[in-house]
C-alpha cells in the first residue's frame, strides 16, 4: 500500500522512523519504511543501523555520494508499493495522526502536499537566518498554498503515486543545492497532475547555520538561472525570475549588480552575523541574482 521514503545525510533518523513505524502498525496498514544515507560516513549511522531491526523497515548507506536528487530517485526505485510518502529526514512530526491524515485522502489524489513549519521559538543566533526565512517567508497556510498550487509544492513531505514520480524523477544533472522542487513541480503542471494541499505539516528540525545557508542560497539561485537558461522552466514560473525580468526591462538589474559587487561582502557579513535581517537577505538575493542574470 504505502512506501515511506526518507533520505538523509549525517542525521540520526531513528526517532522519526520509530514514530512513523508505531503509527503505521497502529493503523494496521500495509507499509514499508525505506531510508538511505548519502555516503556521509556519519557517527549517526551507528544509530541508524538499528532501523533494520524494525519490521518492514530498512536502512542503508550508499558507498558513494550521489547527491540529494539521485538519492531520492534510487530510493523510489527500491520501493515496492504504488503510493509513496517522500520525506526529508531532518523533520519532526507535530501531529500524532500524521500518517492517518494522509490515509484519509489516499483514494482521491495524484499528489498531496502536507506542508512544512518551523519552530515557534528561534534556535541559536548562528542559525537565525534559515529559521527567519523559513518561519516568516516559507511557512504557508493551506489557503496561501492553494493560490500557487504547483509552485508551493515541495518534496519534503509529499504523497505521490509512484507512476507519476517515475514519469518525471529528479534531475540529478544539477549537483548544487536548490530549486529541484521548482523543476519537479513545473513538470507536474505541464502534465496537469492534480495536487491537493492539506494541513499535515512536518517541522523543519536540522536548521543550517547562517554561513551554510548563505552559501546554499547562492547555489540555489545559480540553479535557478540554469533552469531558465536551459529552458527547463518558463520565466513566469518563478517569482524571482519574474521580478528580475521586470527590473531588467526598467534597466535596474545593472545597478543592482553593481550594488552587489561593491557592497556584497558587507551585506554577507550582516547575514553571517548573530542578527541577520530578512530585508538585507532579500536585497542580497535580488542583487546576487541580478548579477547572475546580467552574465
Amino acid at each position: 500500500m504505502l512506501s515511506i521514503l526518507i533520505t538523509i545525510y549525517n542525521y540520526n533518523l531513528l526517532p522519526l522512523v520509530k514514530e512513523l513505524h508505531r503509527e503505521c502498525l497502529q493503523l494496521g496498514i500495509v507499509f514499508e519504511i525505506l531510508t538511505q544515507d548519502d555516503a556521509s560516513n556519519s557517527l549517526h549511522n551507528i544509530k541508524n543501523i538499528e532501523i533494520n531491526k524494525l519490521p518492514h523497515c530498512s536502512y542503508c548507506s550508499l558507498e558513494e555520494n550521489v547527491g540529494y536528487r539521485e538519492n531520492k530517485n534510487i530510493l523510489v526505485s527500491k520501493s515496492k508499493y504504488d503510493i509513496l510518502l517522500i520525506l526529508d529526514g531532518d523533520c519532526i512530526l507535530p501531529n500524532a495522526n500524521f500518517i492517518k491524515n494522509y490515509i484519509d485522502h489516499i483514494d482521491d489524489f495524484e499528489v498531496i502536499y502536507g506542508g512544512r513549519i518551523h519552530a515557534q521559538n528561534p534556535p541559536s543566533a548562528t542559525q537565525l537566518l534559515r529559521w527567519k526565512y523559513g518561519k516568516f517567508m516559507e511557512d504557508q497556510t493551506v489557503a496561501q498554498r492553494e493560490k500557487n498550487t504547483y509552485g508551493a509544492t515541495l518534496f519534503n513531505n509529499t504523497l505521490i503515486k509512484k507512476a507519476i514520480f517515475n514519469l518525471i524523477k529528479f534531475d540529478s544533472s544539477f549537483k548544487k543545492y536548490g530549486n529541484d522542487d521548482t523543476l519537479f513541480s513545473f513538470e507536474l503542471q505541464k502534465r496537469n497532475v492534480q495536487i491537493k494541499h492539506i494541513y499535515n505539516p512536518v517541522q523543519h528540525d536540522d536548521i543550517d547555520t547562517n554561513v551554510i545557508y548563505l552559501e546554499k542560497t547562492k547555489h540555489s539561485l545559480e540553479n535557478l538561472k540554469l533552469l531558465y537558461q536551459k529552458q527547463l522552466i518558463p520565466q513566469d514560473y518563478s517569482k524571482m525570475l519574474r521580478l528580475t525580468s521586470k527590473l531588467h526591462r526598467y534597466k535596474l538589474t545593472y545597478p543592482l549588480s553593481i550594488f552587489y559587487t561593491i557592497f556584497g561582502k558587507l551585506v554577507e557579513n550582516n547575514l553571517k552575523g548573530n542578527n541577520p535581517s530578512l530585508l538585507v537577505f532579500n536585497v542580497f538575493r535580488l542583487s546576487f541574482f541580478s548579477k547572475l542574470y546580467m552574465k
